[in-house]
């Protein structure tokens, strides 16, 4: 508790006047916070059948120190997940745990995807300005003829004759 002077009318003797302070503490859906017992009761089901769907694998409680089962928000809501695919659906335990590894397929194929379409997009956008390097460097770039090799003169091309004026080979002058 904290308390403030001030001098406002009905503030109580001596003008001090009392401020409730709240704290706010946010937790994360998978923080044990709740007892088995707790737990139990919010996902209306006897404590006995909370230790049966754990000896399963169905729930996975998290434990303190001293190893008390602590359940969170996450566990009370997979409990009553559990207790309507039971009770409304009529699954038995095997056919929920099945449910379960099926969602978890589910979730991280969807991940993948995700991944993928995030990739194929990064991919895509190196593609189109690679393409549009290309555009832009076309005009320079000149063909390429390996070294050394004879390139043939087309034959549309006409024969150029260059006139070679040679002296006489009689050995006597012109």
């Amino acid at each position: 508790m904290s308390t403030e002077a001030g001098g406002a009318a009905g503030e109580g003797r001596g003008g001090m006047r009392r401020v409730r302070a709240t704290t706010r503490i946010e937790l994360s859906d998978d923080r044990g916070v709740f007892m088995i017992s707790v737990a139990a009761e919010l996902a209306e089901m006897h404590p006995q059948t909370l230790r049966m769907y754990e000896q399963r694998g169905l729930i996975e409680p998290k434990r303190s120190p001293k190893g008390t089962r602590l359940y969170s928000h996450a566990d009370v809501e997979r409990l009553r997940r559990i207790q309507q695919m039971t009770a409304e659906l009529g699954m038995n335990l095997a056919g929920v745990e099945r449910v379960f590894e099926l969602e978890e397929q589910l979730a991280s194929m969807t991940a993948k995807i995700r991944r993928l379409e995030k990739r194929a997009g990064e991919l895509a956008r190196e593609v189109e300005r690679l393409e549009a390097l290309r555009r832009e460097l076309r005009a320079e770039i000149v063909p390429y003829v390996r070294g050394g090799a004879i390139v043939p003169a087309s034959a549309s091309q006409p024969r150029l004759r260059i006139p070679v004026q040679r002296p006489n080979q009689d050995g006597g002058g012109a």
